[in-house]
C-alpha cells in the first residue's frame, strides 16, 4: 500500500529540485528517501537531454524512469536505456530557423543531438548559462550533421517571453515553442510536452494522473502541472506557472519541494 494521497512525486530539475548553487540539499534528498520508503514513486521529468541529465542521477542515486528532453526521452536511470525516443526533422527546424530570420532577424542557434550521449551543439553566438558541456561550431551546417531532439534559439532585443510568443506566432503548426529557463527558448516536435513523456511512465507504473503530485518553474512545466492532479509551483517560478498551479511552495534555494513532501509523507 501507498501511503499518502498520491503514488507518484514528479519533480523537474532545475529551479525545482536543483537549488541555484547546482546541488540537491540534503533535506530534499530525506523528503524524496521518505516517498519511495512510503511505496509511492519519484519521476524526475526534465528539460535536459539523458546526457544532461546523468550527473544529477548519479548525485541522487536515482535508479528509476526519467523523462527526459521535454518529453522527448523516457530513461531508465537503472539500466542506462532509452525506453521511448521523438526526434525533430532537421529539414523542419531548419525550414522554422529560416522563418524565424526573415521575420525576426539573425538567431543564435544550438542543437541537442540524439541519443544517450547527444552533444548539446552550439554556434559562438549563442549563450548558454548552465554548468553542462557543449561543443562549439563556427559552421552553422554542423549542427544539422546527426540526428537532433530539439534546437535552442535566442535574438538579442528580445526577451526570454517575446521570442517565445513571437516564435508560436511564425512557426505555427510547423514546430512547437517552450520557455524553459533563463535564455532558453527551445523549438520542439509538435504535440511534445512534458505529460505525454510523463503520461507513458505512469501507466507503465500503473499511477494516473490524479495520483500525481508535480512541482516545476518554468513555462515548459505548465503541461506537466496541468496534468498532474495536484501541480505545484516553486516561489522563484514563471508567474505564467503560478497562474495555474494549485499550490505555490517555498523557492528552490529553500527547499520548497520538501516542504510539501514532509507534509504529505511524513516520517515521525
Amino acid at each position: 500500500m501507498t501511503a499518502g494521497p498520491f503514488g507518484l512525486v514528479a519533480t523537474d530539475l532545475d529551479g525545482t529540485l536543483v537549488r541555484d548553487d547546482h546541488t540537491i540539499s540534503g533535506r530534499t534528498r530525506a523528503a524524496l528517501d521518505a516517498v519511495r520508503a512510503a511505496g509511492a514513486h519519484h519521476v524526475i521529468v526534465t528539460g535536459r537531454a539523458v546526457s544532461w541529465s546523468r550527473p544529477v542521477f548519479e548525485h541522487l542515486g536515482y535508479q528509476g524512469l526519467a523523462v527526459c528532453s521535454q518529453g522527448a526521452q523516457v530513461y531508465h536511470a537503472g539500466e542506462d536505456r532509452l525506453l521511448t525516443s521523438v526526434t525533430l526533422d532537421r529539414g523542419v527546424a531548419r525550414l522554422a530557423v529560416e522563418k524565424l530570420v526573415a521575420n525576426l532577424g539573425p538567431v543564435a542557434l544550438a542543437v541537442s543531438r540524439a541519443g544517450l550521449d547527444g552533444e548539446v551543439v552550439v554556434e559562438p553566438a549563442y549563450a548558454y548559462r548552465l554548468r553542462l558541456p557543449v561543443r562549439t561550431v563556427a559552421d552553422r551546417a554542423e549542427l544539422w550533421a546527426e540526428p537532433i531532439l530539439k534546437a535552442y534559439v535566442q535574438l538579442p532585443g528580445l526577451d526570454d517571453d517575446e521570442l517565445a510568443a513571437r516564435a508560436r506566432e511564425i512557426c505555427d503548426g510547423l514546430v512547437d515553442i517552450t520557455h524553459a529557463g533563463p535564455g532558453i527558448v527551445e523549438l520542439l516536435p509538435p504535440g511534445l510536452a512534458k505529460s505525454i513523456g510523463l503520461s507513458l511512465v505512469a501507466r507503465r507504473l500503473g499511477v494516473r494522473a490524479a495520483g500525481t503530485i508535480a512541482f516545476g518553474d518554468m513555462p515548459n512545466d505548465l503541461s506537466l502541472l496541468r496534468w498532474a492532479g495536484h501541480g505545484v509551483a516553486m516561489a522563484n517560478a514563471h508567474p505564467s506557472l503560478k497562474a495555474i498551479a494549485d499550490e505555490v511552495t517555498a523557492s528552490n534555494d529553500e527547499d520548497g519541494v520538501a516542504v510539501v513532501l514532509e507534509r504529505l509523507f511524513p516520517t515521525g
